[in-house]
């Protein structure tokens, strides 16, 4: 099962758990996320999640597997990319933004492209100094998904959101904190159980209250998400036909800079 669901009191923890591959995403993570997220949301007994990567990995997710055979080449992440709507990505996505209860992200490693994109659906993020955050979509000749164009600047602001975006550099855990990316800041070996405290800080609050006031503070977010969504993945299908999303995708997985022609 590559999402693991355990209940802790009143929180769900949910693991990404194919640290084998980082725990990049993959095709059956949204279907994982359709079948268990209305349950969530039905359960009332449960009052936040933590959404977590394997602790055997060194990563949150991070996004497109390129060591992988199926995903290694720019013709199979452009397949992989366009199977992935096919089985219901904008689904599991905006299932997660719709989400009426508070969701923490506990980032242990790299969350890059659309393993950003995960962590940022959350209202909160815990992370180490060792961790990554990265939005890597320009370095591979491509654009954001996963709602980042919403969620990213939302968080963090315009500008530095255009600065991560723009540059596709890696961001620290200790400079995410600084940026207000990331919202605690905690030693590798603690992430998981600071933010598996916190939710249960928020868990001993009233449920009703709780979901009436983040309601408020995400106002039209779901939405524009959605919205989103459709956008982005009309220009990463314009721009998985180019010479320089091959180069991109190419270059990554051969580690080296890439040299883009503007073809």
């Amino acid at each position: 099962m590559p999402l693991l669901y355990e209940k802790r009191g009143h929180v769900a923890l949910l693991t990404l758990s194919r640290p084998e591959a980082r725990n990049a995403w993959c095709a059956e993570y949204n279907d994982r996320f359709v079948e268990l997220m209305p349950q969530l949301e039905d359960d009332r007994d449960v009052r936040c999640v933590v959404l977590t990567g394997d602790p055997a990995g060194n990563a949150f997710s991070a996004g497109a597997d390129l060591k992988n055979p199926k995903t290694h080449t720019h013709e199979s992440v452009a397949d992989f990319i366009e199977e992935v709507p096919s089985r219901r990505r904008s689904s599991a996505i905006a299932l997660v933004t719709d989400f009426s209860k508070p969701i923490i992200a506990a980032v242990h490693g790299a969350a890059v492209g659309g393993g950003l994109g995960l962590a940022m659906v959350g209202d909160l993020r815990v992370t180490c100094p060792e961790a990554r955050f990265c939005a890597n979509f320009t370095r591979l000749g491509f654009h954001p998904g996963f709602g980042l164009t919403v969620t990213l600047p939302a968080v963090i602001g315009p500008s530095k959101a255009a600065l991560m975006f723009c540059t596709s550099r890696r961001v620290s855990g200790e400079e995410a904190f600084a940026l207000g990316l990331a919202d605690v800041l905690v030693p590798h070996d603690q992430v998981r159980n600071a933010a598996l405290a916190l939710a249960a800080e928020i868990a001993e609050n009233s449920p009703l209250g709780l979901i009436a006031t983040r309601a408020t503070l995400r106002g039209d977010i779901a939405g524009r998400v959605r919205a989103a969504t459709e956008h982005e993945l009309a220009e990463q299908m314009r721009l998985r036909k180019t010479e320089d999303f091959k180069e991109g995708v190419k270059a990554m997985a051969e580690r080296r800079v890439p040299v883009f022609t503007n073809r």
